[in-house]
């Protein structure tokens, strides 16, 4: 009996050293595979020497001493191969350990990386890619104190990891509310922080047009106003208020390249055909009733009210034509998103006009109408070598295989573009849009709700009854933040965090290695980074965590 009680006491210490070394990693996204190596230890500090295999790394060899000096307070040297010959004790400062960011280019996952720690080696640091060695450098990031004046002590491990999938995006409406470019770039750090790469920058819609246009000016003259809100839930209460803003040739490239640093791709998008009241406002002609005053909208859910739908007509054809080449002309990435959702086609219905247009071109009904506008743009977008991204709604009236359908209602829309042999992202608004409350303990203004952080993070990508090849279609999937009712930076941070940290997990780690319970304990040393980023966020995790401990 007491050799029995002795070995179930050995057990239970063996337990806890175990769980206690797997407490000491709080890393977001969950890695593939990490294996610990002893109780070495590799502590960082000012004399540590950043060094890179290539001058295509140096970039992000900086973004890592800047990290750690803006946030902890020590200052690192980053060495340039090309100086590193000059300086006299070039050989001995290489023969010290300390951090090696190493691009093996070997044409595996992007993304992919492995990151070794020990205590003669120091940190290397090595990517499939250069996107991999960014990614372990993120890693590395997580593994670091999470306030200043504590010093790195980092465990002897070793670290194997690649994406899940290869689309891990975040979206962003700034035509309900305007963010300077500041935030902007604020908010695709973030994301390189989340291990994200594709940014949605959601820029037209019915309260105005937010991109300056060279071919047509007149767009931000008039379309980048409105004249007031509401204040409340809508309906709520009209009150005057002018509002306007918009970004310059100049400052959209400075964000692309902003993002392109970190290796996240912008995708612009212009929503057509429908949601084009900030169009009508400018050129009131290109409505199915252009006698009728037109403005920008100044309140939010009306599409079906006001007329918001372009007609088919000749000069509005060679408008989308203007405006999407000089779209894809400014914006280097593959894709550029046309919208297509909640097109109100009541008004093509009373426009007899319209109507005849269908007829003449032997359409049968209104959805091969929005087809048909879908058909017009992709076929300007292919034609500079880029591909057409929309909301499901591009289904209805039949789409080319390759446009990339993007599911945000039920997800039986998204496993009908599977199935119909498109490329989909899945950003289903129920478990993906973060304007919705993450609680209904919360005071803050905001739709229906609750999306909670656990419903984020349990949200199943990959839908049951497909096959392998209709898997292999889905792209991945993406948070969205519309902000109807979200006009300030903080409340932008508040919204999407914590629960950007659950859709990152989400989309980057593989099933087997994904566990609420353990996100759950990672993500108190989550907040203790939002409080080190100077972030904003929701504490409507830990109420729900209070009630659960009280029960």
């Amino acid at each position: 009996m007491l050799f029995k009680n002795f070995m179930t006491a050995i057990i239970a210490i063996s337990s806890l050293v175990v769980q206690a070394q797997e407490k000491r990693f709080n890393i977001i996204p969950e890695p593939v595979e990490i294996t610990t190596n002893g109780t070495e230890t590799f502590q960082v500090d000012r004399n540590t020497l950043i060094r890179v295999s290539e001058s295509d790394l140096l970039f992000s060899a900086d973004y890592l001493a800047h990290y750690v000096n803006h946030y902890l307070g020590i200052p690192l040297q980053v060495d340039a191969p090309q100086t590193s010959k000059k300086r006299k004790n070039a050989k001995k400062e290489e023969s010290l350990p300390g951090i090696l960011l190493v691009d093996k280019k070997n044409g595996s996952i992007s993304g992919g990386y492995q990151l070794n720690i020990s205590e003669d080696q120091g940190i290397l640091i090595e990517g499939n890619d250069a996107a991999g060695v960014f990614y372990g450098i993120q890693t590395l990031i997580q593994l670091l104190p999470t306030r200043a004046g504590v010093l790195p002590i980092l465990p002897a491990i070793e670290i194997n990891d690649y994406p899940r999938f290869a689309y891990r995006g975040m979206h962003l409406d700034v035509v309900r509310h305007f963010f300077p470019v500041d935030f902007i770039k604020q908010y695709i750090d973030y994301l390189a922080l989340h291990k994200l790469n594709y940014f949605h920058w959601h820029l037209t819609d019915d309260q105005a047009w937010r991109v300056e246009m060279k071919s047509h000016p007149e767009l931000t003259d008039k379309g980048a106003v409105r004249e007031g809100e509401i204040e409340g839930l809508y309906p709520g209460k009209y009150q005057p208020l002018p509002y306007g803003g918009y970004y310059t040739h100049e400052q959209v490239r400075e964000v692309v390249r902003y993002a392109t640093e970190r290796h996240i791709t912008v995708i612009p998008e212009i929503d057509i055909p429908g949601h084009c009241m900030a169009v009508l406002a400018t050129y009131p002609q290109f409505s199915t009733t252009p006698d009728e005053p037109k403005k920008c909208a100044s309140t939010w859910g009306i599409f079906n009210k006001f007329n918001n739908v372009l007609a088919p007509k000749p000069e509005v054809f060679s408008f989308l034509k203007d405006v999407f080449s000089e779209f894809c002309d400014l914006f280097p990435g593959q894709y550029i998103h046309v919208g297509g959702d909640e097109c109100a086609k009541r008004w093509w219905q009373e426009s007899e006009e319209t109507q005849q247009f269908m007829r003449d071109h032997h359409l049968k009904d209104e959805k091969a109408l929005q087809s048909y506008f879908i058909h017009y743009v992709q076929k300007v977008v292919n034609e500079k070598g880029k591909t057409l991204i929309g909301w499901d709604e591009i289904l209805e009236g039949g789409i080319s295989e390759d446009c990339v359908v993007m599911n945000w209602r039920n997800p039986t829309h998204g496993v009908k573009a599977l199935k119909t042999g498109h490329r989909t992202i899945f950003t289903s608004s129920a478990w993906s849009y973060f304007n919705l409350k993450e609680s209904r303990m919360q005071a803050e203004i905001g739709p229906r709700g609750p999306l909670s952080l656990e419903k984020v993070y349990e949200y199943q990508i990959v839908p049951d009854s497909l096959t392998d090849g209709q898997k292999q279609l889905i792209w991945g999937a993406q948070g969205c933040l519309w902000t109807e009712y979200i006009p300030t930076t903080w409340k932008a941070e508040f919204a999407v965090f914590p629960r950007m940290s659950a859709l990152s997990e989400n989309v980057w780690s593989p099933e087997d290695k994904k566990s609420w319970e353990n996100f759950a304990r990672k993500v108190e040393v989550q907040f203790e980074r939002y409080e080190l980023w100077g972030a904003r966020y929701s504490d409507a995790f830990f109420r729900v965590q209070d009630i659960v401990r009280k029960r």
